[in-house]
């Protein structure tokens, strides 16, 4: 079986609407796929409406989390899958978040108005479709203005990497892994030692988010080295955790296609038996 536990659609900052997502991914071969937008679960109707026979669906999200423990806070993402996409307290948080990521999306164009980039507020909500606003959307805008050729060029320092870069406003992670537990869901690590997005944290905080309910690490991702790969599968062994792999696929956000990296069946299995939010479709 060919199973990628990570995809994006344009309910956040995919390029593939759900629909066509869930298309694309049967033609790429794949049995199983999830959707995992970041912060929203707006896709999953759709995605399951579209659902080709012969395709699993796994419904989830990509969490926006932050830790506070070290010298400085931490970015890190948190991959939630079956959970109940009703349960109050959960929802209400994600929408915060969402909130939080347009009115920081907003803040960067005025940052990019101060320096005579003419990106409209309005364009970029155009580009987002009612999904989940972020970054990517932003670059399209200085794409279509021939300031850069590619959404990775728009998030070098001197764009939105750095310059234009205004702070995120996430969940804790402790928090979040509370609330995804606490929805039924099966919360992964995503891309845990993925250094070349930034500082990463250190083992000992997995080791605690263990001890919290975590299920899994991402360990089979193309911004993980060999090296980060061979190091997350060992902890994992150590902590009774299970290991994912999955393309994190953004549609032509990223050249990364459906499939590059896979889950294995058995592991499918374990998180379809620990989720009890909502179900496999497929």
């Amino acid at each position: 079986m060919q199973i990628d536990l990570h995809a994006h659609s344009t309910a956040s900052d995919g390029t593939s609407t759900p629909a066509a997502l869930v298309a694309e991914a049967a033609a790429a071969g794949l049995d199983v796929v999830a959707l995992t937008d970041h912060d929203t679960t707006a896709g999953w109707s759709a995605a399951a409406e579209a659902r080709p026979d012969g395709l699993a669906l796994v419904r989830g999200a990509e969490l926006s989390c932050r830790w506070r423990g070290g010298p400085w806070p931490i970015s890190l993402h948190l991959l939630a899958y079956l959970f109940d996409p009703n349960e109050p307290t959960l929802d209400d948080e994600l929408a915060r978040v969402r909130m939080a990521r347009e009115t920081r999306a907003e803040r960067m164009v005025q940052l990019m108005h101060a320096d005579g980039i003419d990106v409209t507020w309005e364009e970029v909500l155009q580009d987002a479709a009612g999904g989940t606003v972020g970054r990517p959307h932003l670059a399209q805008a200085l794409i279509r203005r021939g300031l850069v050729t590619s959404v990775t060029e728009a998030f070098e320092p001197q764009w939105l990497g750095h310059r234009y870069r205004v702070p995120k406003e996430d969940l804790d992670v402790f928090t979040a892994l509370r609330l995804v537990l606490d929805a039924g869901g099966v919360p992964v690590f995503a891309h845990p030692r993925a250094s070349v997005r930034g500082p990463v944290v250190p083992d000992s905080l997995i080791v605690e988010m263990a001890g919290a309910g975590l299920f899994g690490l991402e360990a089979d991702h193309t911004d993980h080295t060999p090296e980060e790969r061979a190091q997350i599968r060992r902890l994992a062994a150590e902590l009774g955790l299970v290991v994912t792999g999955s393309s994190d696929y953004h549609g032509t956000n990223k050249t990364v296609r459906l499939g590059a990296r896979t889950t294995a069946p058995e592991v499918l299995e374990r998180i379809a038996a620990a989720g009890h939010g909502s179900d496999v479709l497929g």
